[in-house]
């Protein structure tokens, strides 16, 4: 993979994005203990973690597999190597993802860099045991989202890990903020769409500013809303004695042709760049997808809208505190790894109820600069200029 190279400048800090899996994943370069390595930049999650070296590979069923069938871009991160990493013992790192992935296995403290902004005694995960379908690329993932979304707990067995042993801790941009390595307390992301498509590697495919704004064109289009905080128990939105989890935003409406028609104000719905598309409640996906011309069509197996690679996908934008946010067509069909097969690049995600949670996706996130302020706890959305 080509080098990414981050700037330094005022105490802001940017690091270049790369493509990989067919510009299905945003990745950048992180270092930890001297060691380097491609990984995910995801805001729906909030944990570091890189894989172990000697790590035991599953499938999605948990049957073992050989180390290469994880799609790991190497053999993984090395502990001993590493003169800075410190053991945290009688703790174990367990998470899940949508997709059916998982990893588990123990957790350490190090000084991990991103972008040029370097911080020390940095908790991450260095998982042993991995179900991943990987893109060849990446070696871990650098979650920025809330501490109480983090996936340690006071157990060695991962099977046994619950919210009763969970064991909350801070990500690498809150402890950038706590150890006063930013000036600001946000971080920007500008996603590019894709260019080349390319299955291993698109460079030089968006940016990752900490505690500034990513070198890129916007409009005069912008707002800063509230991140919606939920109520611990239940995991529903809630503005009183809230825990912050995701980033998530109160849509007041997604408008396109006929929407007007629909319910389709959503409080309940993040932004996510290690998701590729929107998923929206069932009654938008589906009126939406019907505006498509051909009309998109849904595979009840695979449960996707395809449509025509030469389809005209029809005007969708996002209502984000009482601003309009449109999402370019190109960014409305995606091709798959078959290059005469595409989908819909807004699916449907279940139906609205309270604790449903939609995601806008990359899809979106091409078409706006994000700024997610974690001390303010609140969310500023940016048009990008045509590009």
């Amino acid at each position: 993979m080509t080098s990414l190279r981050g700037h330094v400048s005022s105490n802001n800090f940017t690091a270049v994005l790369a493509g990989s899996d067919f510009d299905q994943e945003y990745l950048t370069n992180i270092t930890v203990g001297g060691q380097t390595f491609p990984a995910i930049v995801d805001t729906g999650s909030s944990d570091t973690w890189l894989v172990k070296k000697g790590f035991g590979c599953f499938d999605l069923d948990g049957d073992p597999q050989s180390e290469k069938s994880c799609g790991f871009g190497s053999s993984g991160f090395s502990t001993t190597a590493s003169k800075t990493f410190e053991k945290f013992p009688d703790v174990s790192f367990n998470i899940s993802y949508g997709d059916g992935e998982f990893l588990s296995g123990p957790v350490g403290f190090d000084t991990v860099s991103v972008g040029g902004l370097k911080v020390t005694q940095q908790e991450l995960g260095t998982p042993d045991l991995a179900a991943w379908n990987g893109d060849g690329v990446n070696s871990g993932l650098l979650g920025l989202a809330y501490p109480d979304l983090t996936s340690v707990y006071n157990t060695t067995d991962p099977t046994k890990a619950s919210d009763a042993n969970h064991i909350p801790y801070d990500p690498f941009f809150t402890t950038a903020i706590k150890q006063s390595k930013v000036t600001n307390p946000y971080f920007s992301i500008a996603l590019n769409r894709p260019s080349s498509g390319n299955p291993t590697n698109d460079p030089n495919l968006g940016f990752l500013a900490f505690g500034g704004m990513p070198p890129v064109a916007v409009s005069k289009n912008a707002v800063t809303v509230p991140i919606q905080g939920y109520a611990a128990k239940t995991g529903v939105p809630t503005t009183k004695n809230v825990v912050y989890w995701f980033y998530t935003v109160d849509v007041a409406a997604f408008v396109f042709t006929d929407s007007t028609s629909l319910s389709t104000a959503n409080n309940n719905t993040i932004l996510d760049t290690g998701t590729t598309l929107n998923y929206l409640p069932t009654d938008v996906a589906k009126n939406y997808n019907a505006g498509f011309k051909p009309k998109a069509t849904f595979d009840e197996e695979q449960g996707l809208y395809f449509v025509a690679c030469n389809a005209t996908a029809p005007v969708f934008s996002v209502n984000i505190g009482g601003k309009l946010f449109p999402i370019d067509p190109r960014d409305q069909i995606l091709t798959t790894n078959d290059e005469n097969v595409c989908i819909s690049g807004t699916q449907d995600g279940g139906e609205a109820t309270p604790d449903t949670v939609f995601i806008l996706g990359d899809v979106f996130l091409h078409n706006v600069v994000s700024t997610f302020n974690i001390e303010a706890n609140q969310l500023t959305v940016t048009q990008r200029n045509e590009y």
